[in-house]
């Protein structure tokens, strides 16, 4: 029973990969008529997926998660409202640096402008363009603003932006946006958001805790978009 016990949260993590697999085999092979190229490493590969996940997973859960929501209920004890902010774009940024989402999107950025989008900038300016967002979002809870108020200027910001870059960044940065919410950042930055609104007086975490990972996005879009103008100059 222990050795079951044990195996269940195993299992719930093969229950996510292997119907997305068997699903991609079957089109491949029955579908496509393409065989699968060396089958003992593919297997091996699905093994290590899954195990990693399940680790991954379960050391979120044990480490980013707390830490991130402790970190969010006692950093305002910070006096100064500038620095709870400063914390929140250096976690945001230097979290988006090891999202592996974003490398891959960079690394093919890279490759398809033959080198003209280098991906060492193109990941630092995502990054910073996402620490700007989490200071944004950490700024609007410590002040109870709507967040409302805060999402329509910067979306009329992105549209702006959009006329004025060049094509290619616009689609990179709608792409980009999406490869900054991976498994490290939205441990972190929720559960440092959820815990400083859940300590403040007046602010509701439900209302003002959630939204941020979304500020961060758009961020993240409008500094592709800055970064693509800058291109031009």
């Amino acid at each position: 029973m222990k050795i079951l016990e044990m195996l269940a949260p195993l299992w719930d993590t093969m229950k996510g990969i292997l119907p997305l697999t068997i699903i991609m085999v079957v089109f491949q092979v029955f579908i496509l008529k393409k065989p699968i190229d060396n089958m003992g490493r593919f297997g091996i590969g699905i093994v290590f997926a899954i195990i990693g996940l399940h680790l991954f997973l379960k050391g979120t859960t044990m480490s980013l998660i707390p830490l991130g929501d402790s970190v969010g209920r006692n950093i305002h004890l910070l006096d100064k409202k500038f620095l709870i902010v400063l914390v929140g774009f250096i976690i945001g940024y230097f979290g988006t640096l090891v999202e592996p989402a974003l490398k891959a999107l960079a690394l093919e950025v890279e490759e398809v402008s033959a080198g003209a989008i280098n991906q060492t900038v193109l990941i630092h300016g995502v990054a910073a363009g996402f620490g700007l967002g989490m200071g944004i979002g950490l700024f609007k809870i410590i002040n109870n603003i709507s967040y409302i108020k805060i999402i329509v200027p910067l979306l009329a910001i992105v549209l702006v932006l959009i006329f004025l870059t060049p094509k290619m960044y616009v689609a990179i940065a709608m792409d980009s946006a999406s490869a900054t919410t991976g498994p490290v950042n939205i441990p972190i930055n929720m559960a440092l958001a959820i815990g400083i609104a859940s300590v403040i007086e007046g602010v509701d975490p439900l209302l003002s805790g959630f939204g941020v990972i979304g500020l961060t996005s758009v961020g993240a879009m409008v500094s592709v978009l800055i970064l693509g103008i800058l291109t031009t100059l």
